[in-house]
């Protein structure tokens, strides 16, 4: 049978854009959770984020496209342009019909979307831009990467709340092992940064609203959480073969080698308290890898920091792992930097695959007082620990579960 590699990533998040200068602050603990200055949020309930303010400086998209595109689509852009390198794959030089792109992301690009919103209103139907029928949907990202690099293979858009990346990763992986493709970009993007976006976050409830000390605001699994903080940016992985990684000497960052998905199918935003259908997931997952949970050095935890979704999480843990679930590390990373919704699952996956890399795994920020205690959380500091295969969960609003395993080359 097959097994899927990943030869390349591309990261662009509050925490910095590219491996070095991302890593660098992950294994720091830094936090770069921020009041937001983008706009005046000052009226919103929560109005801090992790928020991407040097972009322009890592980009080569020309300013004629940029008039074209949302912030998502951009973030998407430079993320693929750095996995790509990273690679050492010039698209060119694939056969087109043979590359594929899969993305997953959550609410689409507002930005351009407001902005000629507002322009309708002012200046009538003469002041909107063509563009603004395209530019915000949530399948752009795709279409644009396809464009610029002229990738003509099957390709996929999974809208499904903050599952939607992981769930796109695990789809790439499926269609790789079918032989459709021989190459796929997946991970996802989110720009939730902007006036309405916020305020549809605001208004579906989850976020934190203690705004005074936005560093310490996101608190997963810790007794006081008060809700998650949206952030933005862009987490992209090229896919491929492992003999085909091989043959052409890419570098090898890990295997993907298993992937479940559930749903509670209880409620439309909320998830089933029990956590037996993300158990299910996580089970299917390692059951398709071929693995034992006790076989597993590390989870990634969603982390939504709500009582509810936490306790389900870690309940679901529990019935896959049993006893050993107060044993296997976890951590939730993205309260450094902000849950980046529909990016979050591929973004935990980098993560995942960095920690292998070099045998460290990230903290959780801001946990004093675990809840519920059983869990081995790694806190404030990153531990030193060799890491082979790694669980990975994302899940989204209407009980929507993915769990994915990563591998050691």
């Amino acid at each position: 049978m097959k097994t899927i590699a990943v030869t390349g990533i591309g990261v662009v998040t509050p925490s910095g854009i590219g491996r070095r200068q991302f890593w660098a602050n992950i294994k720091a603990g830094r936090s770069f959770v921020r009041e937001i200055t983008r706009f005046d949020a000052s009226k919103y309930p929560s109005r801090i984020a992790g928020q991407i303010d040097d972009l322009d400086k890592y980009s080569r998209v020309s300013e004629r496209l940029l008039k074209k595109i949302d912030a998502f689509s951009h973030m998407a852009l430079v993320a693929s342009e750095l996995a790509l390198q990273e690679a050492g794959i010039d698209i060119k030089k694939e056969d087109p019909d043979r590359v594929g792109i899969f993305l997953g992301n959550a609410i689409g690009g507002w930005l351009y979307a407001e902005t000629e919103l507002r322009d309708l209103y002012i200046e009538g139907r003469q002041g909107v831009s063509p563009y603004m029928a395209s530019a915000w949907f949530p399948a752009a990202p795709q279409g644009q990467v396809s464009i610029y690099y002229g990738i003509k293979g099957f390709s996929k858009t999974v809208v499904a709340d903050r599952a939607g990346s992981l769930m796109a990763v695990g789809y790439a992986r499926k269609t790789l092992l079918k032989g459709k493709l021989d190459l796929i970009l997946a991970g996802g993007m989110e720009a939730p940064v902007t006036p309405y976006a916020l305020l549809c976050c605001n208004t579906y409830g989850g976020l934190c609203t203690e705004n005074s000390d936005p560093a310490a605001a996101y608190r997963p699994f810790d007794r006081s959480r008060a809700g998650f903080v949206v952030g933005e940016g862009a987490a992209i992985m090229v896919m491929e073969d492992l003999e085909r990684a091989r043959d052409r000497g890419a570098p090898l960052m890990g295997k993907i080698t298993g992937y479940g998905t559930s749903c509670d199918g209880v409620d439309r935003i909320n998830p089933d308290r029990s956590g037996r259908q993300l158990a299910r997931a996580v089970k299917n997952a390692l059951d398709e890898a071929g693995i034992a949970p006790e076989d597993i050095d590390y989870i990634s935890l969603d982390g939504m920091a709500d009582d509810v979704w936490d306790h389900g999480e870690a309940d679901a843990i529990k019935m896959v792992f049993g006893e050993r679930a107060g044993d296997v590390p976890v951590s939730c990373p993205k309260s450094m930097f902000g849950n980046l919704l529909g990016a979050s699952g591929a973004l935990d996956v980098i993560i995942a695959l960095l920690a292998m890399e070099h045998s460290l795994i990230p903290p959780t920020l801001n946990l004093r007082d675990p809840d519920p205690v059983w869990l081995n959380y790694v806190k404030d500091k990153a531990l030193e620990r060799r890491v082979d295969k790694a669980l990975v969960i994302s899940r989204g609003r209407g009980g929507i579960n993915s769990a994915l395993v990563v591998e050691k080359a």
